[in-house]
């Protein structure tokens, strides 16, 4: 399987038609416990998480033989969701997602800055340090 194991890979999911949903700090803190929740109970870890206003960009990394990156994207998708509809949010998940599986010579670190470079790149902030809508279960960017 693609996704089982020690593997690496970088999925985009975008919201339906764009809509602007991850804008506040409250929102943000509540989707990074869901997806930090997913990323732990399917054996993985995560280099970086980053939401842009419309999408985010998710780099996970299997911890273990068992560990499936697939079922970790499907549980914080399917449990994102719930939350979106109940709390009346106005954005739902397009149905499919990007993704990018690495290759043994492909540079983590590359991929990982590459990420949080995002909003400058879109011109949402000046400096990706001060983009508060990311995170890592492994890394302290306060640190780099």
């Amino acid at each position: 399987n693609l996704y089982r194991g020690e593997k690496a890979a970088v999925f985009t999911l975008c919201i339906k038609n764009r809509v602007l949903v991850f804008v506040t700090d409250e929102l943000f803190r509540h989707l990074e416990m869901i997806f930090v929740n997913s990323v732990t109970k399917t054996g993985c870890f995560s280099y970086v998480y980053l939401f842009m206003p419309d999408h985010c960009h998710l780099f996970i990394q299997g911890s273990c033989g068992d560990a499936d990156l697939w079922k970790c994207i499907v549980d914080f998708k399917q449990r994102s969701g719930y939350w979106f509809r109940k709390s009346n949010l106005p954005g739902q998940w397009q149905k499919d997602f990007y993704d990018h599986i690495l290759r043994k010579e492909e540079d983590i670190q590359k991929q990982v800055r590459y990420i949080l470079e995002n909003p400058v790149r879109k011109g949402i902030a000046d400096n990706w340090e001060n983009y508060p809508y990311k995170g890592s279960t492994i890394y302290n960017f306060n640190e780099w």
